[in-house]
């Protein structure tokens, strides 16, 4: 295992910034916010600490690309920032998922709520489910382990990795044929299994649906801190990421949404204390 660990002056600069408008930017944070934020150069935090890596097959060894500080994101010409007219977030659910309707609208349900605590500021909507021949996706199959994959940018998939075994050779939603017909040929995905909802999937789902929105915003991988923006390449090292940002990443998406800091993590307490908000709700069904 090795571990990433940057100098207090590379992540004080990575999250403050040289730059004396982004300097002045920071300090008229609140106290409280910044007290938190400066947990990213504290050596001893208990709340944030190094990336460790544990294989040469780890995101970071495997896709070398340019670290992004804050200047980075801020002078980023292209990030997206919310405005009166798109201040919304919609999640599309493809395909079915868990074994019975009340499950999957239970499910979703709470990602809303969850999505919404995270993205505090903005609202959330759900729209209609629809199969995956109604989206026009390309797909493929993973020549090493048959399993099916989406490229549909940021979606919820019961075919996707969440299941424990996705990627273990008795996994059931192996592809058997795989051969396509034609670009309009989606049989692939009839009666594909689709994995029981469990606290696990619930989990995985949260940590996927806020990284890929994250990216939206303009986040690029992290490589400063533990943080739920690192890259995974596989599924036990998306395991080992965090649910939460790191101060960097946090102070991010704080520019691109313009919430407090300390009313966001508020929310998501709340969030996570509602009775109708406990994935217990929805195991219960199963």
């Amino acid at each position: 295992m090795k571990t990433v660990r940057h100098s207090e002056q590379t992540l004080r600069t990575a999250l403050i910034s040289k730059n004396p408008a982004l300097v002045s930017q920071y300090e008229k944070l609140d106290a409280a916010e910044r007290r938190l934020m400066n947990e990213a150069f504290r050596p001893a935090s208990d709340l944030f600490g190094p990336i460790t890596l544990h294989s040469q097959s780890d995101w970071i060894t495997s896709h070398p690309e340019p670290p992004q500080d804050f200047e980075d994101f801020f002078s980023d010409p292209s990030r997206k920032t919310p405005s009166r007219e798109k201040h919304r977030i919609y999640i599309q659910c493809i395909g079915s998922l868990g074994n019975t309707r009340i499950i999957s609208e239970e499910y979703v349900k709470w990602l809303k709520g969850y999505c919404e605590a995270f993205f505090y500021g903005l609202t959330v909507k759900l729209l209609e489910p629809v199969p995956v021949s109604a989206t026009r996706c390309a797909f493929r199959v993973n020549d090493s382990t048959k399993n099916l994959q989406i490229h549909a940018g940021v979606g919820i998939f019961s075919f996707a990795r969440y299941a424990g075994d996705f990627y273990s050779s008795s996994y059931k939603g192996k592809v058997k044929a795989s051969q396509r017909q034609s670009l309009r040929d989606y049989s692939a995905f009839d009666n594909y299994y689709t994995p029981e909802v469990t606290s696990v999937l619930l989990l995985r789902s949260c940590k996927t649906l806020t990284h890929e929105i994250g990216h939206i915003f303009g986040l690029r991988h992290c490589q400063w801190l533990a943080c739920l923006m690192q890259g995974s390449n596989h599924l036990e090292e998306a395991d080992r990421r965090p649910l939460d940002l790191c101060p960097i990443c946090l102070r991010k998406l704080q520019c691109a949404i313009g919430f407090n800091i300390v009313e966001r993590y508020q929310k998501r307490f709340t969030n996570s204390m509602k009775k109708n908000s406990d994935p217990k709700n929805i195991l219960k069904y199963s």
